[in-house]
């Protein structure tokens, strides 16, 4: 699979959301990554359906939304409805992930899973062959700006060999900590897609700081 840079909307300038939709437009990244928080199941409270329609309208890349919520399946459709066209959730946020993930797929959009760091990377065993993506949490959703935890690189390489067993067509994607240092790691040991928040928005020059994490 070819490598992908989702750069992360939370880090970028809120006064003027346009600007960085449009920088995301004309760089070589295909996605971008938006993170939607409850302040129930992580403590920061983020972007609500307003902010998504928003962004939608003037994105022209692929719209990756990764739900930090409780009760994701009460709110399925209306993510969908206002621009998703990949939904993750989080697998300790789920009574029944099955159902999630069922929900997702009728509404004819990508889906994807996402455990943090203290969650057993076998947990997600059950559900790999269901889904299209998997995302990996190298720091503990709720926070931009966290310092990569290492041992996510043991982490990932665990879930490459499981989705080699049960689904070669499903994405990893990892989110935390991302940066020009680590990139080339990640991708050699299996994540196909990036989420970059601070290394892309506060570097001099975003958009060569993609193309440079592309060519690592």
């Amino acid at each position: 699979m070819r490598k992908i840079i989702s750069p992360s909307i939370l880090a970028a300038d809120f006064s003027n959301l346009k600007a960085a939709c449009e920088m995301i437009n004309r760089s070589k990244a295909d996605w971008i990554h938006i993170d939607v928080m409850d302040g129930v199941f992580v403590p920061n409270i983020s972007f609500g359906f307003p902010v998504l329609e928003a962004i939608t309208k003037h994105c022209t890349k692929l719209i990756d939304v990764h739900i930090m919520i409780v009760h994701p399946e009460k709110y399925v459709k209306r993510f969908a409805e206002a621009g998703a066209e990949m939904l993750t959730f989080h697998y300790e946020a789920a009574e029944n992930p099955g159902e999630v993930i069922e929900l997702i797929r009728r509404q004819g959009i990508k889906v994807g899973i996402t455990i943090n760091p203290d969650v057993p990377v076998a947990a997600l065993r059950p559900y790999i062959d269901k889904v299209d993506m998997v995302l990996l949490m190298s720091v503990f959703a709720g926070y931009g700006g966290q310092k990569f935890i290492e041992e996510s690189y043991d982490r990932l390489k665990e879930l490459k060999d499981m989705v080699d067993e049960l689904n070669p067509a499903c994405m990893i994607q990892v989110d935390g900590g991302v940066s020009i240092h680590n990139a080339k790691k990640l991708f050699d040991h299996g994540a196909n897609v990036l989420v970059a928040g601070s290394a892309v928005f506060n570097a001099p020059d975003p958009e060569e700081m993609i193309q440079s994490m592309l060519k690592v």
